[in-house]
């Protein structure tokens, strides 16, 4: 059996559009409206996509629920797993009393929560998001602020807007070097472009921040500081993805922004520290032995070193089926739409697959949740956590997570069915029919497809060849629709369901995701909106900036 993917089954691209985005509708509805819990927004959603997808695109029943239990499954392994670890690793630093230790050692370089948020949330989530991607930075940086004394629901807002600027370049540049796989367009090329759109957003993110926290009060008090943060992560960012290319952006300039920043607040402070608990603390030396301080940080020194080994091409080599830890990594191919759902035109130029195989890996050993755990487990014997305390720890984190772990879950499965049907690109194809205005909507299809998958990769994936094909039939240069859904998408991830989901379990809030989403959606319209804007100006006014 065979399912040729139909994209307007109505006759009529818009009318067909609008019954797509009833899914979605209905997401926010759930959400905004109706203030439903994350799982049960999730679960309403996913049982229309499937009516949609059966009812409507025709897809075989068999085909939706197998495009079901793979969304479903993909949303456990590894993007859970990933959470479920580094929660479980902030969990054993505060069980172990060093991360008290750790927050005054913080809190001796600057007691001001808006330059916290920006070191942490923005710096510090920046590196993660360059390592790991999939939703850790958010629940680990979103954590540790809580524990440097910011509400829970205000430190996961701001940490999933500082976010943004780092997504595009996500997980070792794995967005854009897949996109370019598919489009057959070099990784740099689209990567240089990339690096040539983020720059405004980069630098307005961290005043942004500010403002959201402490208005314009708050920017005239920080804004040396902010400028050092900015300034130096976006030029590197700009520098490393034109010359060097899509993988280290993150990673470079998440460090050199850190040690700049730092470094000048060696030699300057806000004269009034602002703390959004109330809190009066003065900057002052931390009153520990400089190896407890020591130790304090261990948990997240291993966290940075295991994640580095384990994104290493030679570590990696060792799971491949004939490496030496092949045996631990175990797959299985979903038969019945394996090489049987095929893309046609205009999404692509010729019919193919959806993809040569469709099979869930489940790599025991060899995925970034793993690298986290082992962090997790040396640090129980260096900061000498009793295995029972450690036992208990885990067991309540995996307590804890159980709804979000089901709302990922079903958020993952209505992607996929959304992707495998064809609804997605109903949605993209008719922002595609708007002729020359499409340089306005190019990042909002990315923006949806981050929106549908809580992935910058998998919308890239999902959209490139669409972007591709209709800057060809506009005669734009390829590259910048290309750009532009990546980053485009990148301010679609603080309002994805799945990110949504894991930032609410990091920092206690779960049952609370409406709350969060009705926080950063309004955010999120208007950073896309600017995105659209500035692939306009591009296109129109500034063509020879594009590579």
């Amino acid at each position: 059996m065979q399912y040729i993917q139909v994209y307007n089954p109505f006759g009529n691209i818009w009318l067909s559009a609008m019954v797509a985005f009833l899914p979605i509708l209905l997401f926010f509805i759930s959400l905004i409206i109706f203030k439903l819990k994350g799982y049960m927004a999730g679960l309403l959603t996913v049982f229309l996509t499937i009516i949609i997808a059966i009812f409507a695109y025709q897809m075989p029943i068999k085909m939706v629920f197998s495009a079901f239990i793979y969304g479903f499954l993909y949303g456990l392994w590894p993007i859970a797993w990933i959470i479920i670890a580094a929660i479980f690793l902030y969990k054993l630093s505060v069980k172990s009393g060093y991360f008290d230790i750790l927050r005054e050692s913080i809190l001796s370089i600057t007691p001001d929560h808006r330059i916290l948020v920006i070191l942490i949330g923005f710096c510090f989530g920046a590196f993660l998001e360059g390592a790991i991607g999939f939703g850790g930075p958010v629940a680990i940086t979103a954590a540790i602020l809580v524990g440097l004394g910011l509400r829970p629901l205000y430190a996961a807002g701001l940490c999933m807007i500082a976010n943004t600027a780092p997504v595009a370049f996500g997980a070792v540049g794995i967005p854009i070097i897949a996109m370019a796989g598919v489009v057959n367009v070099s990784a740099l090329e689209i990567s240089s472009m990339t690096g040539r759109m983020l720059p405004p957003l980069t630098l307005f993110v961290p005043f942004f921040i500010v403002f959201l926290m402490d208005g314009w009060r708050g920017i005239k008090e920080t804004y040396p500081v902010l400028l050092v943060a900015a300034i130096s992560f976006a030029l590197i960012q700009f520098y490393s993805s034109n010359y060097i290319g899509p993988e280290l952006p993150d990673i470079i300039s998440a460090i050199v922004s850190i040690v700049a920043t730092m470094i000048f607040l060696k030699f300057w402070q806000p004269k009034r520290i602002f703390r959004t608990d109330g809190n009066e603390i003065s900057t002052q030396q931390s009153k520990h032995h400089i190896c407890k301080i020591i130790l304090a940080w261990i948990p997240f020194v291993l966290l940075i070193i295991t994640i580095f080994i384990w994104t290493q091409p030679w570590f990696k080599d060792l799971f491949k089926p004939t490496g030496l830890l092949g045996f631990s990594t175990f797959n299985f191919e979903f038969s019945n739409i394996s090489e049987k759902i095929f893309k046609t035109a205009p999404i692509v130029t010729e019919g193919k697959p959806i993809a040569d195989k469709i099979i869930f890996s489940l790599p025991l050993i060899g995925t970034t949740g793993t690298s986290i755990l082992v962090a997790a487990i040396l640090s129980i014997f260096i900061l000498r956590v009793k295995l029972k305390d450690a036992l208990n720890v885990f067991g309540n984190t995996f307590n804890e997570m159980k709804m979000p772990i089901l709302t990922i879950g079903l958020v993952l499965a209505f992607a996929y069915i959304s992707n495998y049907s064809g609804i997605s690109a109903t949605l993209a194809l008719a922002l595609a029919s708007t002729g020359h205005a499409f340089t306005f909507f190019s990042p909002i299809i990315g923006w949806i497809g981050v929106f549908l998958t809580g992935s910058d990769t998998s919308s890239n994936l999902l959209f490139g060849s669409l972007q591709q094909l209709t800057a060809r039939q506009l005669g734009i240069p390829e590259v910048l629709f290309l750009a532009a859904n990546s980053v485009g998408g990148v301010v679609g991830k603080m309002i994805s369901p799945q990110s949504i989901a894991i930032a609410c379990a990091a920092v206690g809030l779960v049952g609370k995701e409406s709350e969060l989403f009705r926080w950063t959606f309004k955010y999120s319209i208007l950073f896309v909106i600017a995105i659209g804007f500035i692939t306009s100006f591009i296109a129109y006014v500034v063509p020879q900036i594009i590579p």
